[in-house]
């Protein structure tokens, strides 16, 4: 298989658990560096080029809530998940857990 295109299909695979996965690292606060940096911990390693935008448009769609506050001389944005998110993170957690359980079995044979 083309480099490209596995590529490609990696990256489909990983663009809604990258939903689900901002959606739960944010119950906690981050801004968004301090973000990229806890999923990078958690072995899901995200370009800003990718995380910033979806953040954004996370918070556009009402599941984030955000605020600009100082700290050590700079302003940053802070995130978190608003309950709407938190909502939708635990439909989002179950339904994953389903695919998972799914694919697991269909991999295995």
């Amino acid at each position: 298989m083309p480099v490209e295109r596995l590529d490609k299909m990696k990256m489909e695979l990983r663009r809604g658990a990258l939903v689900l996965a901002v959606l739960a690292a944010l119950r906690q606060e981050f801004y968004a560096y301090a973000l990229r940096k806890r999923l990078g911990d958690a072995g899901l390693e995200v370009d800003e080029g990718t995380l910033y935008p979806l953040v954004r448009r996370l918070e556009e769609y009402g599941l984030l809530v955000s605020e600009w506050r100082r700290h050590e001389g700079r302003k940053r944005r802070y995130y978190k998940t608003s309950a709407e998110g938190l909502k939708l993170f635990g439909e989002l957690k179950a339904e994953a857990a389903n695919l998972n359980e799914s694919l697991i079995k269909l991999i295995k044979g």
